[in-house]
């Protein structure tokens, strides 16, 4: 996950300061939606069984009670070792793409060494599909990686690209995605479309982050909310259908609300206290 110059990470999740150096006050957006229900235990059950049954040394672990026992040990821990290594190359491939949009905004970029860094991990197939969608799709950048800000529900969170395309306003969230066996890229979590509509329906966008300068938030009547899934054997498009925005709006808001609760039973301590029994 990328680390914008206003987010802190807290025990409540990933939260905003207005200015670099203040205390943090709302909840990013990211942090907000996690707060929807996921049902993870079936996939960390898979891995683990994958890296088992792959193990070169389970052969010889079936034998031997404590390696047996250390070799699940380590198995127990592939979920979160896959969904490391997958953030830190999304970061990479986030990267890549923030500095290309910086390149076409004439501003400094380091698009050359964000590509060399998927290179000396294998992962330069990422920056050639992206650039191929890029000269198709053929993107206008007006702002790239801007961090926004809504004071009447309490949140910010940072967007990838906003740019032009074919003389409409898009708000642009890259979803880095591996690749099925059919070799095309996975389908986008749904969620994105609580990401992008929380990015519409902001009220500020950060001009002078050291300074805490905010300025009214420009791109709230942007035509087309687009999550972008970037492979290395294809990028796939996807517009949020914009019918299916306010219901996702109320979700999100709702979503809000529950951080907020969250927060406050987490702040008021243990809940429980031990009861004697009553006296003789």
């Amino acid at each position: 996950m990328t680390s914008p110059r206003l987010a802190t990470a807290t025990p409540y999740g990933r939260m905003y300061a207005r200015s670099v150096g203040t205390e943090p006050t709302v909840p990013s957006i990211t942090t907000v939606i996690a707060q929807q229900p996921m049902d993870l235990g079936g996939w960390h059950g898979h891995m683990a069984a994958t890296e088992i049954a792959n193990h070169p040394d389970l052969d010889k672990a079936l034998a031997r009670p404590a390696a047996l026992r250390a070799l699940i040990k380590e198995a127990a821990s592939a979920a979160e070792r896959y969904r490391d290594a997958a953030a830190e190359r999304g970061d990479r491939v986030h990267d890549y793409c923030e500095q290309v949009a910086l390149h076409a905004l004439g501003r400094d970029h380091t698009r050359d060494e964000a590509r060399d860094r998927l290179a000396q991990h294998g992962e330069t197939g990422y920056a050639d599909r992206f650039d191929e969608w890029w000269d198709r799709f053929r993107p206008v950048p007006l702002a790239a990686e801007v961090t926004v800000w809504n004071e009447t529900v309490g949140y910010a969170g940072t967007l990838d690209l906003v740019a032009e395309i074919s003389g409409r306003v898009c708000l642009i969230d890259y979803k880095t995605k591996g690749t099925d066996r059919r070799g095309r890229v996975k389908d986008l979590d749904p969620k994105v479309v609580l990401q992008l509509v929380a990015g519409l329906k902001a009220e500020e966008s950060i001009v002078d982050p050291d300074a805490g300068e905010w300025e009214p938030w420009r791109h709230g009547a942007a035509e087309i909310l687009m999550g972008v899934a970037v492979g290395e054997t294809e990028v796939r498009a996807h517009r949020a259908n914009p019918a299916h925005l306010p219901a996702h709006w109320h979700q999100f808001c709702a979503l809000r609300r529950a951080w907020e609760t969250s927060r406050l039973v987490a702040e008021l301590g243990a809940p429980l206290t031990e009861l004697p029994p009553p006296a003789p």
